[in-house]
């Protein structure tokens, strides 16, 4: 079912499923499906609310938080480890730069690309942040990150 459902870089989503019917793994294509082509430039993406008046702590702790929960394991153990590292001495600008490439992106797959250097990084996320992340990713210091560092390291007393 899963093959019928992704085609190339779309993705079919069938009306079927939508309204939680069953689907067979026999089906067929209608003139129902709906077909969202990622790489439409006129796709509207959710724009990432700005936060000018959040705290530098409050956006540490955030961003903390968001770079634990991305969805996908990979980003989960690179970016918890990367700013469980950094994050704390980052100053404002360094960290509204990282809340841009965590939170600007709209697909986490570019982020693990542009940092494992699999695909080059545009020119807007191309920072001191990347370039960290980057020198993080080469892992030149061979640190096992199988698990996310523990959170009770931030806690405050």
């Amino acid at each position: 079912m899963l093959s019928q459902l992704f085609r190339g870089r779309s993705l079919m989503v069938r009306s079927a499923l939508l309204s939680r019917r069953c689907v067979s793994s026999e089906s067929t294509s209608t003139k129902d499906d709906v077909i969202v082509d990622f790489e439409d430039p006129d796709l509207p993406l959710p724009e990432y609310p700005k936060r000018p008046d959040e705290p530098l702590e409050t956006r540490k702790q955030r961003l903390m938080y968001q770079s634990r929960k991305r969805g996908m394991l990979e980003n989960d153990l690179l970016l918890s480890t990367f700013a469980h590292k950094y994050l704390k001495d980052f100053n404002a600008e360094q960290t509204a730069l990282y809340d841009d490439l965590i939170n600007g992106v709209s697909n986490d797959w570019d982020i693990y690309y542009w940092a494992t250097g699999v695909k080059q990084t545009p020119k807007e996320y191309d920072t001191e942040i990347m370039k960290l992340l980057k020198l993080h990713v080469d892992n030149a210091e061979r640190v096992t990150r199988f698990r996310q560092p523990e959170l009770t390291y931030y806690l405050k007393c």
